[in-house]
């Protein structure tokens, strides 16, 4: 699972002011950090307006779905597509949120790589 699944208000604020007055801003973040191009989640604010013209429903987000099973993926975080989905569809800030509270904690906690040469005798 994510570090720890957190409440709507607990999740805006655990990204702090950031998350709470500027959330596209977290969004560009996020996906920056996680290696994608910043401009990603641009997808989630224009998608529903460009295929609801084209008379196509969308219902999940697909930026913040992406990176959110990418991130599972990558640190081997327990959960299942069907609780992204959720996520993403029900409370997309909430799941920006946590995303970047979860780099936020990988990085602080991200192992050492010590490399050793061999010794000469």
């Amino acid at each position: 699972y994510f570090v720890q699944p957190l409440y709507f208000p607990q999740a805006i604020l655990a990204a702090g002011c950031y998350g709470f007055w500027c959330c596209p801003c977290l969004a560009c973040t996020v996906a920056g950090k996680f290696g994608e191009n910043r401009c990603l989640p641009l997808c989630d604010i224009f998608s529903p307006a460009i295929t609801a013209a084209c008379g196509l429903p969308l219902c999940v987000p697909p930026a913040v779905l992406a990176l959110r099973v990418g991130i599972r993926h990558r640190y081997g975080i327990k959960g299942s597509l069907c609780k992204d989905i959720a996520s993403s569809c029900f409370c997309m800030w909430c799941s920006w949120c946590h995303m970047h509270r979860e780099l936020k904690y990988r990085k602080k906690h991200a192992p050492a790589v010590v490399n050793m040469q061999p010794a000469k005798r």
